[in-house]
């Protein structure tokens, strides 16, 4: 239980409970209404301090400027012994936990402090004691997902509404995991937690090998989407590449001059195919200077004449003459001329064989240049050839690779599956084992229920292969607030849970938000239930509630519950706040 909460301000209230049921209340005055958008009367502020001294962070109050420097106090019973835990909200202290008490029995032993002179604990060896004081949890270091003390504790002490601690029974915070809602819930129903771990684990398993099938379809074989079958032949013919590539690396012979062999073997083909269009244009004109020497005719007088006579002419004498003059002249010229022929015929034979025998002799030489090119190459050429076979070794290793992640994928599929189906029939075996923890914590929901609307409520419980399925119902679903209603019974249910556990928190509180618009009849119900039952099973429940909140009238007559109030807030005077200032 709590005794008592103080702060190091001595314009802070102080406030001490007793066990059983206490309400710490606030009074509104209609002059003081415009003030309501600065900081609160400090109830919800009250809850904050309680998380902040159990190691919670500062919440939406103590982490403002003005709350920097406060030293809060929280006096709380552990393990049978009553402790005082204090923490400043300073950034540089915060993770200083100060305590004063005995602590003989305690599993992890706090250390003096000489700079603050008082003993103290880390902020996570305090959440780790803690846990296993109030809760008996143990420290696995292996196991990522499991039940913690702050998460446990915000179902007994939830904040306000802000923090989505109101949304529904199962949940303490928007943005809760599904696993840490199920694991906690679990392990406060006295079911099997350690289900929702292994089941979070093969979760776990499941994206990796998701993963796995991702990685398997990308990189550069990413358009390759293929079966196992297709991607194993593939992998046959690049070994097969593989192989061919190696053997002519191995047989290929740098030549070190082979640019300028190469170069030289094209100037050599260059030349020998200038001497042969050389050739071609010689033997054209050989084939007419012979076909001219051929065809030369002389041309004698007697032919002019029957020439010109054909045509009508008749030569005297002197013409005849001359005519016979000409024809020797003409002669003179053909022979001229045949001579003429037959020497350009022997300079051409002549320089047809000597480029013949020219060409021969480059052709040679380009034979011999080229079965160097032929059975050598340059170091350019290898080092192509190298790369190219780099790349298809490159290829082969990214399909091997693909069949890997693939036959990984196949068999990780399987063996979840399988681990998935055995993990849910022990779930259901050890649903059958808590039957009793399971029937206890149904029929006190559908007692709270019974005491709040006259109608049965049902808490249900079961396990699917996604783990526990929780829901709550109470058949009255026209009245007001009955969704709040149902967070107060499932939270009063774990608090009678609890009762019987020795060195539990024994605790339970509730932020006025929780009774919001919420029908008078059924908050007054919830009060005295609350009041009833802590006194009943010796936990203690602390309420905080608004003054016109009051469901007066519908208590009965012999419930006091002006008894209960431990403190009261006011917001007539600057002064008359929790915090006992105004920011």
């Amino acid at each position: 239980m709590i005794y008592a909460i103080s702060a190091d301000k001595p314009h802070f209230k102080t406030i001490t409970f007793n066990p059983g049921f206490n309400v710490v209340l606030a009074e509104r005055t209609k002059e003081a209404t415009t003030k309501d958008s600065r900081n609160g009367l400090g109830k919800s502020t009250m809850i904050e301090i309680i998380h902040f001294c159990l190691g919670g962070n500062t919440g939406e109050t103590l982490s403002k400027p003005e709350m920097n420097d406060w030293t809060f106090t929280l006096e709380i019973e552990i393990l049978g012994k009553r402790i005082k835990i204090s923490r400043n909200t300073s950034k540089s202290l915060q993770s200083k936990i100060m305590l004063d008490g005995p602590f003989e029995n305690w599993l992890i032993h706090p250390k003096f402090d000489k700079k603050l002179s008082c003993n103290t604990l880390s902020k996570k060896d305090w959440t780790e004691f803690l846990g296993n004081a109030f809760f008996g949890l143990e420290e696995t270091e292996n196991n990522k997902y499991k039940p913690t003390f702050r998460s446990l504790i915000s179902y007994f002490i939830r904040k306000d509404g802000n923090s989505g601690a109101f949304l529904n029974p199962f949940q303490h915070f928007k943005k809760q995991h599904e696993w840490d809602i199920q694991i906690n819930n679990a392990f406060l129903l006295g079911l099997d937690w350690e289900y929702i771990s292994k089941l979070q684990i093969l979760k776990d398993r499941k994206k990796v090998i998701e993963q796995i099938k991702i990685e398997a379809h990308s990189g550069m074989l990413a358009t390759m989407m293929g079966s196992l079958g297709e991607l194993e032949a593939l992998m046959v013919r690049l070994e097969a590449q593989v192989k061919e590539e190696e053997e002519a690396l191995a047989s290929f012979h740098v030549y070190p001059q082979y640019s300028q062999i190469e170069m030289r073997a094209n100037e050599l083909t260059k030349k020998i195919h200038d001497l042969s269009n050389e050739d071609i244009s010689d033997k054209n004109l050989l084939d007419h200077y012979r076909l001219s020497l051929v065809e030369e005719i002389d041309a004698s007088p007697e032919t002019l004449k029957s020439i010109y006579l054909e045509a009508g002419f008749h030569f005297p004498e002197n013409i005849t003459k001359k005519l016979e003059d000409v024809s020797s002249f003409h002669k003179q010229i053909v022979i001229n001329r045949k001579d003429f022929l037959k020497s350009e015929i022997e300079r051409l034979d002549k320089t047809i064989k000597e480029r013949n025998l020219n060409k021969n002799k480059l052709s040679k030489e380009r034979s011999e240049l080229m079965i160097i090119l032929k059975t050598h190459g340059a170091l350019e050429e290898y080092t192509k050839l190298q790369n190219l076979h780099q790349e298809t070794v490159s290829k082969l290793q990214g399909v091997k690779q693909k069949i890997e992640n693939l036959k990984k994928f196949e068999q990780g599929k399987s063996m979840l599956a399988i681990d998935t189906e055995l993990l849910f029939q022990n779930a259901k075996i050890g649903m059958t084992e808590r039957q009793k923890q399971r029937e206890d914590a149904i029929l006190l929901f559908n007692e709270n229920s019974k005491a709040l609307y006259d109608a049965p409520g049902a808490l249900s419980i079961d396990v699917e292969k996604t783990g526990y399925k929780f829901g709550v119902t109470i058949e009255r679903s026209g009245s007001h607030g009955i969704g709040n209603m149902k967070i107060f019974c499932y939270d009063l249910m774990l608090a009678q849970l609890w009762s019987k556990v020795s060195y539990v928190p024994k605790l339970l509180v509730h932020d006025s938000i929780l009774f919001a618009d919420v029908d008078e009849r059924q908050k007054a119900h919830a009060i005295e239930l609350a009041a009833r039952e802590s006194d009943r099973l010796g936990f203690q429940y602390i309420l905080t509630l608004n003054s016109d909140s009051i469901p007066t009238s519908d208590f009965t007559s012999d419930f006091d519950f002006s008894k209960y109030i431990r403190e009261k807030f006011t917001d007539a005077t600057e002064d008359g706040g929790l915090l006992g200032v105004r920011f």
